[in-house]
């Protein structure tokens, strides 16, 4: 017997900062399709998840919560694995950053890299800025102040362990250029070849003092592992990976031995440099093979951006599958979101597909196919071989819908090929327009047509509906249940006529999926937005107003100074060498103003194009980490850390005066 092919997918670990939104509940969806369609390849397939839990962010939330940080994270953990059951994904491993093995080989790897020269002790010293947490040399600031965010910093110096990245540098760019299928798609390579790798790499920052909440450095009390090291090792002691070459066996298979390198990492493009650079060269520093493939999947967004609590945009997918149901809700995230462009996400949205695609194209087809068969043939359908030239197009397409599909899948075009198993359910309604089977049933000398056509239908849903099983689990086992029809292999569907002739189908065919009215999906919209608020509002603050220290009066004259103006953002990047900052080019009436603006970690330069906003347009030019910077987009700032640009309220033209 031959040994089947393995395949080892990851998702990157959802950190337990609090409740995942559907666009992080995502990326575990496109996983398990992925799997999914691996398994029904024949491939064995490790399919690996989890919770990242440790950090200085979890350790001010839990206290905040009067809970302890395990109690914190446990809780959140919980809350992520319930939702990726929820949305039915088929993983073997769920791991924990918390798990004892884990934390114990991630102590061994950190000490391993120490001992063999590739982590060093050193300091961060220069000057710090506290609302960046971050550290500045004095030719970095701007007239003495943060190049980022423009406060004030402070001189300081803190004890850290380095991990040489630009030991390994070289040796990673020639991976990658020997590997072009290592990084995905092409756009997120240049990005980071261009960006990162090819300017030269600072080693990297692996062990902090200044919180406690992490796995310790076992051999200097004191030092916390710093994320990269601790959450990226997850991928191997996942496997049971031991720094000493005794891989622990899980069932008796050393797993490690087994599925390791992995073949295909996904993750969000934010995080992409750390998993094409930093972890690359931690195994590189280990002795162990890097991964095949790393894609960098685009984000799902809301018409007015990403997804943020401080927007109140944020959608849960819970929340989501009790209006729509589990499998509505996996097509729409896996069918909206193109290969290498961000996707866009609203209760509109989705209701718009669930009607059109679900309910009418899939839905309905189904339903009238079984429903005909039983009004006219008592539910058996026999092919009699009455056959036309219209049915030898609908079997070319349906036979060539697997390999094209593969195809897609085989690319990580998974949208694509999602369209390519309904284009099935589309020809079929076509079909039933063409062959019109309610006229065939009245003429006695067609029914051995009408019976052919019917079969023809039976046999090319089954079809379809065996490729959907990766895509929309539940729905291929009710049309198949609804058809008595077995699911069919990728080979059989090559081939046309495996539905057994004379079989019964249902006399009760089930509604798959029930039209939406987008007026009762808003309403009820609504009163979950609602119940979000009220359950933030009593989570983390009892007022709901923000009270800042008043500065001095100014007279009409000083306010007269001030020149505001609706501004149109017509294109935007982010401002090289710097964290904070993004350059926007402001269209403001006839004239197009350069603005640097330290707001990067709220918005991306992409979602920025096309904003109307407010600008403060005399304010005197100044130079931010290099840039020149013409006027000011106004912000507003929550106690908690949150920013958001300030918006006209109705659609003003850009130019226009604020007054």
């Amino acid at each position: 017997m031959t040994e089947k092919k393995k395949f080892y997918l990851t998702t990157a670990i959802a950190y337990t900062s609090g409740k995942p939104h559907i666009g992080n509940t995502y990326e575990a969806v496109l996983a398990d399709s992925i799997v999914r369609f691996k398994r029904q390849q024949g491939y064995d397939v490790r399919f690996q998840t989890g919770t990242d839990e440790h950090g200085q962010k979890i350790e001010i939330k839990s206290k905040e919560a009067g809970v302890t940080p395990k109690k914190f994270v446990d809780d959140v953990s919980g809350q992520i694995k319930n939702i990726w059951d929820l949305m039915n994904t088929s993983y073997d491993k769920f791991i924990r950053t918390t798990d004892e093995y884990h934390e114990r080989q991630v102590q061994k790897i950190f000490k391993k890299l120490y001992e063999q020269g590739d982590i060093y002790k050193g300091f961060y010293e220069g000057m710090y800025c506290t609302p960046c947490e971050a550290f500045f040399t004095p030719s970095q600031l701007v007239d003495g102040k943060c190049p980022d965010c423009g406060r004030e910093c402070q001189p300081a110096k803190e004890e850290a362990y380095f991990l040489k990245l630009s030991k390994y540098a070289d040796k990673l760019i020639e991976h990658i250029n020997t590997h072009p299928e290592f990084i995905q798609p092409e756009s997120r390579k240049n990005e980071m070849m261009n960006n990162f790798l090819l300017p030269g790499l600072q080693d990297l920052c692996v062990s902090r003092t200044s919180f406690k909440w992490g796995i310790p450095v076992d051999f200097d009390e004191g030092h916390i592992i710093y994320v990269w090291i601790d959450a990226l090792s997850n991928y191997i002691t996942g496997l049971g990976y031991d720094t000493d070459g005794n891989s622990i066996l899980e069932n008796g298979q050393d797993l490690f031995s087994k599925y390791w390198p992995a073949d295909l990492h996904l993750i969000g493009k934010d995080i992409l440099r750390f998993h094409t650079i930093y972890w690359p060269i931690m195994l590189m520093a280990l002795g162990l093979p890097l991964p095949k493939q790393i894609f960098g999947h685009p984000w799902l967004l809301q018409n007015d951006g990403k997804m943020s609590k401080s927007k109140g945009n944020v959608i849960y997918a819970d929340d989501l599958v009790k209006i729509f149901g589990v499998d509505a809700v996996r097509y729409f995230v896996l069918h909206e979101m193109p290969f290498d462009n961000d996707g866009v996400i609203s209760w509109e949205l989705i209701t718009e597909r669930v009607n059109s695609d679900l309910a009418n194209t899939l839905g309905n087809l189904v339903n009238r196919t079984i429903s005909m068969t039983n009004k006219y043939l008592f539910g058996i359908a026999e092919d009699k071989g009455v056959t036309e030239s219209v049915d030898e197009e609908l079997k070319a397409l349906v036979t060539a819908a697997p390999d094209k599909v593969i195809a897609k899948m085989d690319a990580l075009r998974v949208a694509d090929a999602i369209s390519e198993v309904f284009s099935i359910f589309k020809r079929c309604n076509k079909y039933i327009d063409e062959t019109e089977p309610w006229i065939l049933g009245k003429d006695e000398s067609k029914k051995d047509r009408l019976s052919t056509v019917l079969y023809n239908l039976i046999e090319s849903i089954t079809t379809g509906a065996s490729l959907l099983e990766a895509f929309m689990p539940e729905t291929t086992e009710k049309i198949l249940t609804q058809l008595n029809a077995q699911k069919k292999s990728l080979e059989d569907m090559r081939t046309f006529g495996g539905y057994i002739s004379g079989t019964k189908v249902t006399d009760k065919p089930e509604i798959l999926f029930m039209r939406q009215d987008v007026k009762d999906v808003l309403a009820k919209a609504e009163e979950i937005i609602a119940s979000q608020i009220t359950v933030d509002n009593t989570d983390d603050t009892k007022e709901s107003v923000i009270n800042i220290e008043s500065k001095p009066e100014i007279t009409f004259e000083d306010f007269e100074k001030m020149q505001f103006q609706v501004g149109e953002i017509i294109a935007c990047e982010e401002v090289k060498k710097s964290r904070k900052l993004l350059c926007s080019q402001v269209k403001i009436g006839s004239e197009v103003k350069q603005i640097v603006s330290g707001i990067k970690q709220y918005y991306t330069a992409e979602e920025m194009v096309g904003k109307k906003v407010m600008v403060l347009v005399n304010l005197k030019p100044a130079k931010l980490a290099g840039v020149l910077s013409e006027g000011m987009l106004l912000c507003a700032e929550d106690d908690k850390g949150g920013l958001a640009l300030v918006t006209p309220e109705k659609d003003m033209p850009a130019g226009a005066i604020i007054c």
